[in-house]
């Protein structure tokens, strides 16, 4: 599950790709298995040969330093951090990597929540999979997110009655109705609870980490 930092991130990050002429997607797994991009842009430069650019997310010092993989196989690769976070970590971005600093508005009446500032400009390097596979990816997430979306608009309309019946006798089994034992109903609930406090662990480490960054540079001024 997603703190709701990141998806401020993301959502800012899609209609600024957007407002700069570029598709942009969410999740696009990469070929020859380099992983997943968080959101992987693409448009034509002015000699009409394909642009690539790969972003990465991260909201907390852990998440930066976690041993997933980075999938930095665009022409041009960044990450993309809150401000705090990327006072606290960069000296540990390569030279080659550029840096997009995510700034929230104060107010809350505005159409999107925040907005980018490129701290550090990525060095052009070359496409580290084959672009006809990566077009075939990106290609995929995209159908991918238009039937999510059509699925969700037309709900159980998409299935037939035979379906959602097979479905559920499945799941019969895992339901204990009179048994007292953990039933399907509740075993979802509590995942989705369990998840839900792990975002909020996660985005609380972020908070603290900019308040303690914040404080520092408070007492600093003050020494001067």
């Amino acid at each position: 599950m997603k703190t709701s930092l990141t998806t401020q991130m993301e959502e800012t990050l899609y209609y600024f790709l957007r407002e700069n002429g570029f598709i942009a997607i969410e999740e696009v797994t990469t070929p020859d298995e380099q992983g997943i991009v968080d959101t992987l842009g693409c448009r034509l430069d002015n000699k009409q040969q394909f642009e690539w650019r790969c972003y990465e997310l991260k909201v907390s010092k852990a998440d930066f330093r976690s041993s997933a993989k980075l999938s930095f196989i665009g022409h041009y690769n960044y990450f993309v951090l809150p401000e705090q976070l990327y006072i606290s970590v960069k000296e540990e971005i390569p030279s080659h990597i550029g840096v997009l600093v995510y700034h929230p508005y104060i107010s809350e009446d505005l159409p999107l929540s925040g907005f980018f500032i490129t701290e550090k400009k990525p060095q052009r390097q070359l496409l580290q999979v084959n672009e006809d596979e990566l077009l075939y990816h990106l290609i995929s997430s995209q159908a991918r997110e238009v039937g999510k979306a059509k699925q969700t608009a037309r709900g159980l309309h998409t299935f037939s009655t035979k379906q959602v019946y097979k479905e559920l006798k499945k799941r019969q089994p895992e339901y204990d109705l009179f048994g007292g034992g953990a039933n399907y109903y509740d075993r979802f609930i509590e995942d989705t609870q369990n998840q839900a406090i792990e975002a909020l662990k996660e985005e609380l480490e972020a908070t603290r980490e900019a308040y303690f960054q914040l404080e520092q540079k408070l007492d600093k001024e003050h020494r001067n």
